[in-house]
């Protein structure tokens, strides 16, 4: 390459990587519109009757009690992991003792609704993906707007609220798991007593750390609902697309809510 070719090359290339920053903001702004959209018309589905009751309770059990065991899973070994290490690192400073109050305010506030929506969130959502996603390219969806049914109606709004309602139980469940897995270690390792360190739990948690927690996780149900039945809803070339559509659900709903998390982090904090 000589000298001259260097400079030009370069500037050629540069119009390239404008075109492909402008081709990603424009794809991100177009699916950004048309999620909200989705979201506008399912809060809209609320008004239209019949109420689909029973199509609600047959996802809250799908959704929500048969991922109970991944939460319950993940946060005792989540807890008991945090108080092996925490023990260890406060042991030095002969700041053992407060191995509770650590543990309880870490689960209650992040650990607890952050792992369980990243992991029955992934679940979740794949599911709702994968399920909406197979009724899209096999034209169901299509017949359900032909006999003048709302798809919104059907397939959307009871997915999301059972994921609204069951995700902010899911994390208090794994709340009290976590910090019941964490005792049990801190009582075998650091030699604490039950009664001393479930004192430090109930000092140090506020019920407002608590809430906080909570308002966390139902906007990351919110979240893994939505983009589950979008992600379903856009599913399109046959059976290799429904799982592509999965595949990039799962990427789309854990950054999304490792984002929100501080987003609302920043913004709940000073109610806390």
């Amino acid at each position: 390459m000589t000298d001259e070719e260097g400079p030009s090359a370069t500037f050629s290339a540069f119009p390239d990587a404008l075109a492909a920053i402008g081709g990603s903001t424009l794809s991100f702004l177009s699916t950004f519109g048309a999620m909200s959209r989705l979201t506008w018309e399912t809060l809209l589905a609320f008004t239209l009757r019949p109420f689909p009751f029973r199509e609600l309770l047959r996802q809250i059990l799908q959704l929500g009690v048969q991922s109970i065991s991944i939460g319950f899973l993940t946060a005792l070994f989540t807890g008991a992991v945090m108080a092996l290490q925490f023990g260890w690192s406060l042991a030095r400073f002969g700041a053992s003792n407060y191995v509770g109050s650590v543990i309880s305010v870490g689960f209650v506030m992040e650990l607890g609704p952050v792992l369980t929506a990243l992991l029955v969130g992934g679940r979740v959502g794949a599911g709702i993906t994968a399920e909406i996603g197979s009724m899209k390219v096999t034209e169901q969806i299509d017949a359900i707007r032909a006999m003048g049914a709302s798809p919104v109606h059907k397939l959307v709004l009871p997915r999301v609220l059972a994921c609204v309602i069951t995700m902010p139980m899911l994390a208090l469940m794994a709340d009290v798991v976590g910090i019941t897995g964490g005792g049990l270690v801190a009582i075998a390792e650091q030699g604490l007593t039950p009664s001393y360190y479930f004192d430090q739990v109930l000092r140090s948690t506020d019920i407002s750390e608590v809430v906080h927690g909570l308002v966390k996780a139902v906007f990351f149900g919110f979240i893994y609902g939505m983009v589950g039945c979008y992600e379903g809803m856009q599913t399109k070339g046959g059976t290799a697309g429904v799982g592509v559509a999965t595949t990039r659900t799962v990427v789309i709903l854990s950054i999304s809510i490792l984002v929100s998390d501080f987003i609302l982090g920043k913004m709940l904090l000073p109610f806390t």
